[in-house]
């Protein structure tokens, strides 16, 4: 579930020191809303309370299940539509890894009060949340745009995405459960170091960045 709504602009800032790539300019992509694959985002997005609910008030776990089925299969469609009815967007480029991480922050919430995964495992993640947002603000107040997401962070979401209804199988009164288990808990293990890890990169592109502003700024007259 990371496809990206539309390829990404040619358009990019300057690379950051130490081989960081290159920082994509979202703002070069076209200012587009009223584009099917938005609307796919917007109906992924909109699914994400519905997802909630269903794990924690009825706890209807295979229409939950359901919903993240069809979540998934639109995020792969709206990047699909995006290239080939050349529809890519700025608000869609944004839409998309919002997405994402709006089921894993509800799939994590879910889980840790039903007790299906332990409150270290949520204080990782999220923190690491609060932390990237923490940089996209100085990103912000350098005239930065959000830099794009690294293949590493989008394996990590996918492997987080399988692995949560791998922990609802295996917490559930079926068959699969004891075979469901291992492999889900596995997911979660490495799509938790990858996350953190994509994350770590992420803010070494930033301090890489910040680093070069700084340099640029004691050699203005």
């Amino acid at each position: 579930m990371t496809s990206s709504n539309g390829p990404w602009a040619a358009a990019s800032l300057p690379s950051v020191p130490g081989g960081s790539p290159p920082v994509t300019d979202r703002e070069a992509l076209p200012d587009r809303v009223w584009t099917l694959p938005n609307a796919l985002s917007v109906l992924r997005l909109l699914g994400v309370p519905l997802f909630l609910w269903l794990l924690l008030g009825p706890e209807s776990d295979g229409w939950a299940l359901a919903v993240l089925m069809i979540s998934g299969f639109t995020d792969w469609l709206d990047g699909k539509l995006a290239r080939w009815l050349n529809q890519g967007s700025r608000l869609g480029a944004l839409l998309d890894p919002a997405a994402d991480r709006l089921y894993i922050v509800a799939a994590l919430i879910a889980l840790a009060l039903r007790g299906i995964v332990p409150t270290w495992l949520v204080a990782v993640l999220l923190g690491r949340e609060l932390v990237l947002g923490a940089a996209l603000l100085v990103l912000r107040r350098y005239g930065y745009p959000p830099l794009q997401v690294h293949y590493l962070g989008k394996a990590a979401t996918l492997l987080l995405l399988y692995a949560f209804p791998g922990l609802l199988l295996a917490y559930g009164s079926n068959p699969v459960a004891a075979i469901a288990e291992p492999i889900a808990w596995a997911l979660t293990i490495w799509g938790t170091v990858l996350y953190v890890l994509a994350g770590a990169l992420y803010l070494v592109q930033v301090a890489g960045i910040l680093r070069t502003e700084r340099a640029a700024g004691g050699t203005t007259p």
